[in-house]
């Protein structure tokens, strides 16, 4: 498979197409959670290019302490955007305790809900998508969704979380393409756009939390193969596994198929 990639095309293609969707929609605002790694930083970068830095609000969402907040306040300073900082963990907090997780019990007759590391992972995201909500139907700004297509394909993301969005930016470049995009723009930190991205919620990298390397997905999505048959396969059953965050809810017909 023939296989070729022009970073200054793409960058200055989807300028382009910022533009006209938002001639078409009307819009000129866009809000978006700036956490410090690549494809925020793209996103926001891109961004301001289509609209000006001053059209652009970018919001750091740390959950309680973040370690690496001072990237994302870079990124708003390198490109000089709005900037908000709003911590998320109250509101995390307050979630906990209204599901009796912090020490409270369920009232009489009423269920349990039990502790899950996965779920409390989850819920971070779609607190951050709650407040940019908030704030972009404040200030009149659409939601840049800031998902990759190496993300998707796996099902690298929360559903009702970082999937919420009013446009997907990225979600037609793999994970090594944004970086590729991201230098490309000389206004942008290179140890930003080439840092190894981690969730910022459970201590791990992607690629770790995965256990595949973003390199593999990029080849099996743009050349169908990574050249191991095995990783193949795991990228393979992740990507059926998680279709679902792919498409809108399932529509149910009581009188003819199920409709995906």
């Amino acid at each position: 498979m023939d296989y070729r990639f022009d970073p200054v095309a793409a960058r200055d293609g989807l300028v382009a197409a910022l533009k006209a969707l938002a001639a078409q929609q009307g819009f000129s605002r866009v809000v978006l959670g700036i956490s410090g790694g690549k494809d925020s930083t793209v996103c926001a970068a891109l961004c301001a290019r289509a609209f000006g830095p001053e059209n652009v609000y970018g919001v750091m969402l740390p959950d309680g302490a973040q370690k690496d907040i001072d990237d994302s306040a870079r990124v708003c300073a390198a490109l000089g955007i709005q900037r908000r900082v709003i911590n998320i963990g109250p509101i995390h907090d307050a979630l906990k305790g209204a599901t009796d997780q912090l020490g409270e019990r369920a009232g009489a007759g009423e269920f349990a809900v039990p502790y899950s590391r996965e779920s409390d992972i989850n819920v971070g995201p779609r607190l951050r998508m709650t407040v940019l909500r908030y704030i972009g139907q404040s200030v009149g700004a659409r939601l840049v969704g800031t998902g990759n297509l190496s993300e998707a394909t796996v099902g690298y993301c929360t559903k009702d979380g970082d999937t919420s969005c009013d446009f997907a930016l990225l979600g037609t470049l793999t994970s090594v393409e944004v970086v590729q995009v991201g230098l490309a723009m000389p206004e942008l930190p290179r140890e930003l756009v080439e840092k190894t991205p981690t969730d910022g919620l459970s201590g791990k990298s992607d690629e770790e939390r995965l256990g595949i390397r973003y390199a593999d997905i990029h080849a099996y999505i743009r050349l169908g193969s990574c050249g191991d048959p095995a990783v193949d396969e795991k990228i393979r059953a992740r990507e059926r596994a998680n279709m679902h965050k792919r498409r809108m809810p399932t529509i149910l017909d009581p009188f003819g198929e199920v409709r995906p």
